[in-house]
């Protein structure tokens, strides 16, 4: 039993878990878990300091903000891209081609209608497509 303690002490002293607070943390922390993944076969000791190590990473990963905040026609874009949209396949909500067209160059701004019709289309809040600075970039009118 002296020895089981005596390995998950010296795991301690030669990386004592500590919270991760940047990304340089971040990474020195991976390198010690990779080693351990990478031995294959751990004691128990090894896995419960594996387990201390990522319960740091798995916290440190929570708050961080992996996807930046996109509104307004940039969101639009993102989601015409990852369904595999046309221009021509949100024309039942911009009523024509080129409407979407020059909303998506920033040439017209979305409408009120625009964005409730986005937010059904698209199954999310139709805030979303609001800008995330203010609400001049969009107007009352088609």
């Amino acid at each position: 039993m002296a020895n089981e303690n005596t390995s998950y002490t010296n795991l301690l002293i030669s990386f004592p878990p500590r919270p991760i607070k940047s990304e340089e943390d971040f990474e020195k922390t991976q390198v010690i878990v990779d080693k351990l993944l990478d031995k294959g076969s751990l004691t128990e000791e090894e896995q419960d300091y594996l387990f201390v190590l990522g319960m740091l990473i798995h916290e440190y990963e929570e708050h961080l903000d992996l996807v930046p905040d996109i509104y307004g026609v940039e969101l639009l874009k993102v989601l015409i891209e990852e369904t595999n949209l046309k221009q021509k396949d949100l024309v039942p909500i911009f009523k024509t081609e080129s409407i979407v067209s020059d909303v998506l160059k920033g040439k017209r701004n979305l409408t009120v209608e625009h964005i409730q019709k986005l937010g059904e289309f698209f199954k999310v809040s139709p805030s979303v497509f609001f800008p995330a600075n203010s609400s001049k970039h969009f107007s009352e009118v088609a």
